[in-house]
């Protein structure tokens, strides 16, 4: 059994959290996000920290506390440092370049892939084959580094696409004669 809900989520200084009921609304420096908690789960602010608990003793509200404390401590971690997800392209020819709220990627296919980065979602291009995607969602970098993962995924003989930068391809042998 995870025993995740039983630390509290420490608050680093810079970093305001209202409770309204059920309504969790975190503030800091980089900016402010809200969750709705589950009836389920009982949150209780200290000086220093928030704990969460299970109202009762069903098993599904150990999980959902466990799973809003994690949930809590992205969103504090995002509002005062942030998240960021490095992507890296390999192969001949490909490259990317940000424009504006646009990613404009050139992946081999017949025509570019103009991707529209989301509102909350910052994407930078430092060289012409990496792609820095920066944000205080944690969830909405993550699924915006998957779909422009998602448009070329490595592949396993010569390992071009799109990768995460500590992702590791695991490479096939090619066919013999």
């Amino acid at each position: 059994m995870s025993r995740v809900a039983n630390n509290p989520v420490p608050l680093p200084s810079g970093v305001e959290v209202k409770l309204d009921g059920q309504q969790i609304n975190v503030k800091g420096s980089r900016g402010a996000m809200d969750f709705s908690v589950h009836p389920e789960v009982e949150v209780v602010q200290d000086g220093d920290g928030i704990k969460f608990a299970a109202r009762g003793s069903a098993k599904s509200a150990r999980a959902l506390a466990g799973t809003t404390r994690a949930l809590v401590n992205n969103m504090v971690i995002g509002v005062s440092e942030g998240f960021e997800k490095r992507l890296v392209i390999q192969g001949v020819g490909y490259r990317a370049q940000a424009q504006g709220r646009k990613l404009n990627l050139q992946l081999g296919f017949s025509h570019p892939v103009d991707f529209e980065i989301p509102e909350g979602v910052e994407a930078q291009t430092p060289s012409q084959t990496e792609i820095v995607l920066t944000g205080v969602d944690k969830q909405l970098v993550g699924q915006v580094a998957a779909e422009i993962r998602s448009f070329r995924p490595p592949e396993p003989y010569k390992g071009k696409g799109v990768r995460y930068s500590d992702e590791r391809v695991r490479r096939k042998e090619a066919k013999k004669k």
